[in-house]
């Protein structure tokens, strides 16, 4: 089975926020999706190995937070290659509030969609929330951020090949599922045996054990 076919689908890009009670998070996500119109419905796959998985489960209220084509590589950094149960994602950000009282982002968004949860689906490495639309706002009329367009035209294109590094040195690891390189010289220095066990592939949030040294 050839299952980089799945990457010829569709997929837009969004921020999901939520609030663990004590601080806001988010995450990067690609399986958005309206499942109804009447009642108004929406689903969402989130990997169980995300923090933003187990909030939602808790509290049943999220945001969808609909990326722009202006959002730079900045805001994938920022939401979707470390952990809200480490990192504070929204520290130094002025974030607005919807009536849940989530986080909304400020800049980088052209619709916000409120949520509660309806239904919870278990589906292996992934779980299914069907939810309500409870608040839809559309903020501008920019482009909807799509996979293909991240690709395309901002993810950072691949660097020259360097040097193998010495014994001991740091070394570059590669998802065996989608082909996502992880450089510690592109990630602050932070080498892949450094990251948290929860940390998932920014591309296809497959986690730690799907990767194998370059």
């Amino acid at each position: 089975m050839d299952s980089a076919a799945l990457f010829k689908l569709g997929y837009g890009l969004y921020v999901v926020t939520t609030n663990d009670g004590v601080r806001d998070n988010g995450m990067i996500c690609n399986t958005v999706i309206q499942a109804s119109s009447s009642p108004l419905r929406v689903i969402l796959t989130v990997n169980k190995a995300n923090y933003t998985h187990k909030t939602i489960l808790k509290t049943g209220l999220l945001n969808v937070n609909v990326l722009s084509e202006d959002a730079p590589f900045s805001v994938f950094e920022r939401y979707g290659f470390k952990s809200g149960r480490d990192a504070d994602k929204f520290e130094g950000v002025e974030a607005k509030r919807s009536a849940n009282g989530l986080a909304v982002l400020p800049e980088h968004v052209n619709a916000v969609l409120s949520l509660r949860l309806h239904t919870y689906l278990d589906l292996g490495s992934h779980g299914m929330f069907l939810c309500d639309v409870e608040e839809a706002e559309t903020l501008s009329e920019r482009p909807t951020m799509t996979y293909a367009y991240y690709q395309a035209n901002v993810k950072p294109k691949p660097k020259p090949a360097a040097p193998a590094p010495a014994a001991g040195g740091a070394k570059k690891w590669v998802c065996k599922v989608c082909g996502y390189v992880y450089d510690p010289a592109e990630n602050n220095g932070v080498a892949f045996e450094d990251l948290p066990k929860d940390w998932v592939c920014p591309w296809c949030k497959h986690p730690v054990s799907d990767f194998e040294p370059m």
